[in-house]
Order: structure tokens, then sequence, then C-alpha cells
């Protein structure tokens, strides 16, 4: 490679401004580490005349990023704008199709797309780095593709969402409810000021996890539709009660191959306070590998924010002006293939049920034996009424059964005019 290395960044959020200002800050210390100099020579965002730290260059910016592939002889392409499609897309494509280098944080385009686009870069024996996708600052990526590529790896799971970690982790310290505290996370820059609605509802931490899945499992990026639940259905109450049981609330992310089969899913469990994964709490990230033969790999850290996933995003850009020329994913593209995927039917799992009942003679006996019609026993039961309005929370620890009963058996309560709200349904996890 070249000793002078033209930069392009796309999109100037949060994070492509922080970046912006690194990557002038820090010229020396990358050339003395990398013997290269790097020159920002075009960037690119919706508005010119948005409010920003710096004043803006016009004769380095372009409203049409697509202008600057055509333009410029950039060497490395940062792409931040974020979405799976449209102009995200358009861009990465353009870049690999040109033999540019192009780094992005954007998860989403990845999740859906990586695959096509590990193809174009492979093709054109250009890098597409993405470790800003997954886990900010977490060096997890990099880990698995290096550190531990000789390993079988047969689980990973983690804490992958830090606006989704810092609610639950509030709610429990502060006994404030959820819609007080995501305006806390908002206003503190964690949560999305207008539409935070893809971290609440888990699609965030799915998309990181189809990432982590590829990886570890050396296979293609799954298409196949999985159980993708958020937080925003949980309550002070619960929090509370996990509070009794010696447990928290923690939105995870798995993937596992159980069988030879992938099993891939994003939903909030019960995790014991006295686990590993239990005390990550706030805005960190934690992530844990199982494999052969290092055993339990833990990595943890602040998984958002432009500092740490302008971390990420530097470390990628040094891999590459050290001449680290590599497929994407490890693997070649013809040499992965897609995993057959595993029956969340037959998943067995002991379940945290709430029920939002009137208090009157009968109703729990109901539910009771309703769950028991369906092969689903009781382990532990906690009722709580309210006197002043006749209405009661009935908490059910259930023994483990498979997800299919649970389904059958939770249809059957939809027409109870005695349960008043839907059922808030955590499943308990066991490190």
């Amino acid at each position: 490679m070249k000793k002078n290395i033209n930069i392009a960044i796309i999109g100037l959020g949060q994070i492509g401004i922080y970046l912006y200002n690194e990557l002038n800050t820090k010229k020396k210390t990358i050339e003395l580490k990398t013997g290269k100099k790097i020159n920002i020579i075009a960037i690119s965002a919706k508005n010119i005349n948005k409010k920003r730290p710096f004043k803006i260059n016009k004769n380095i910016f372009y409203n049409n990023p697509l202008q600057i592939i055509k333009k410029k002889n950039i060497d490395i392409l940062f792409e931040l704008i974020g979405f799976s499609d449209g102009i995200s897309k358009k861009v990465v494509e353009a870049a690999l199709k040109n033999k540019i280098h192009v780094i992005t944080a954007n998860k989403a385009l990845i999740a859906k797309h990586g695959d096509y686009l590990s193809d174009l870069a492979e093709k054109n024996k250009v890098n597409l780095e993405f470790e800003a996708t997954v886990a900010g600052g977490i060096p997890i990526l990099r880990s698995i593709k290096e550190g531990l590529s000789t390993n079988k790896i047969t689980k990973v799971y983690g804490i992958l969402n830090g606006t989704c970690n810092y609610i639950l982790s509030e709610m429990e310290n502060s006994k404030d409810i959820f819609a007080n505290v995501l305006k806390k996370a908002q206003k503190l820059g964690y949560a999305e000021p207008l539409n935070p609605r893809l971290d609440l509802n888990g699609s965030d931490a799915f998309s990181k996890i189809r990432i982590l899945s590829s990886l570890c499992f050396n296979s293609k990026i799954s298409k196949t539709k999985c159980l993708i639940e958020g937080i925003d259905n949980i309550d002070i109450k619960d929090i509370e009660i996990a509070a009794q049981l010696n447990m928290r609330i923690k939105l995870l992310g798995i993937s596992e191959i159980i069988n030879g089969q992938l099993f891939e899913r994003v939903h909030t469990c019960l995790v014991s306070k006295d686990t590993y994964i239990g005390n990550v709490n706030g805005v960190m990230n934690a992530v844990i590998l199982h494999g052969k033969p290092i055993g339990n790999s833990y990595f943890q850290g602040e998984g958002a924010g432009p500092g740490p996933t302008s971390s990420s995003l530097l470390s990628d850009m040094l891999s590459i002006l050290r001449g680290n020329i590599k497929n994407p994913f490890v693997i070649t593209g013809k040499n992965r293939k897609f995993l057959k995927s595993y029956n969340f039917n037959n998943y067995v799992n002991s379940l945290y049920l709430r029920f939002e009942v009137k208090d009157k003679p009968g109703v729990l006996s109901v539910i009771t034996n309703r769950l028991a019609e369906y092969n689903i026993s009781v382990k532990r039961l906690i009722q709580t009424p309210n006197k002043n309005k006749n209405i009661a929370s009935i908490v059910i620890i259930t023994h483990k059964s498979n997800e299919s009963n649970f389904k059958n058996c939770f249809s059957a309560f939809k027409n109870n005019k005695n349960i008043l709200k839907p059922i808030t349904i955590i499943r308990l996890y066991n490190e």
C-alpha cells in the first residue's frame, strides 16, 4: 500500500464527528504505528448547515456520497450513515466495486447484506471491516477472527445493547418506571432522542447476534425468522420481584449450536445476581463465548457511544494500513454454508409469568389448572393483591417445559376476561 492514504467519511452524526476529530488529532500516532500518512479528502452528510463542533470544509464536502467515489481517489471509506438499505448499501457496494477498502459501524447493513458485500470485497481484493458493529469498543470480532480462530465455538451470548441494559439497571437502582428512565437515557445520549424503537424491541441486539453467529460458526448469515423480544413490556413490578428472587432482568442475545442446528434469539432473561452476566450493569456490554479448547471467554466494555465506536473504527483502519488484506468473515464465501435452524418450539426452559387479574375467587385456580392441562407445573407463586382497585398481580415461576406447550397454553388465556393485560413473559437463564 502507498504511503499517503486518502480517507472519506460518509455520515457526520455523533460517531462521524467524533471519528473526524480522532483522525485529525491522531495523525502522528497513526503514522508512527503504521508508517502511513492519512488525509481526509472527502466528507458527506445529509445537511451541510447542521450545527457541528467544527467548521465544514466546503471544498471536501459532497451532498451525494456516490460522487466521492466517482471523482476522488479514495483508499479507505468510512460508512457511518446507518440503515440496512438505501444510500448506505449503495455507497458500500460502489466503494467495494471500485476497489476501495470499507469500514462500517452499520450492524443492520452487515446483518442483512454482509454475505453479498463480503463476496464483493473478496472479488475485488479489498477489506470490508465491521468491528464497530458489535459491542462498541470491545474487540470481540477481531478476537473471534484471530485470537480464537482455531477454537471450535459452540455458543455465544451476552448483553449486546447498552441502552436496554442501562434502562433495566436504572429502573432497579432508582425504583422508577420504564417511561421515566427512558427519558433519562435519552437526555444522557444513551437512547435515540426521537425513535429508540430498534434498541428497545431487540432488533439492534439481533443484528449483532447474527453477525456473531456467522463468525463463530463459520456460516452464512442466517435468514430464518427467530424469536426477537425487547424490554418494552417490563414493569417496575418485574424488577422488584426479580430482586426478591435474588435475580435481575437482562436483555440477552444468544446463539448456539444444538444437535448441529443453529439456535438464535434475543429476549429478556431472569439471571441470578450471583452470576457474571447478572453483574454487568449500566451501559456496559458483555459477550461470553464457549469454545474448545479455550473454555469460556469473557469480554466486557462500553458498548455504545462515539468514543468506543471510534476506537473500533480506528482499529479496523490500522489493520488495513498495515497491509492486512483478508476475508471479511475469515472463511471465503463459497466455503460458508447456511446452517439448519433449530426448532424453537422444542426448546425447554422455565418461565417467569406475570398475570394482571381481577381479584376475585377462582381466578388463580383457573390459571394453574390451565397450566397443568399443558404439562406446565408451578415451581413458585407470588400473589400481590391491590384491594383498593380489586385487582391482583400473580407471578408464577414454572418448572421446565417446552416452548410449544407454553405457546399453546397462552393462546388459551386470550379469551379469559379476568386477565386484564397481556401476560408478561421472561425466560429464566442459567449460565
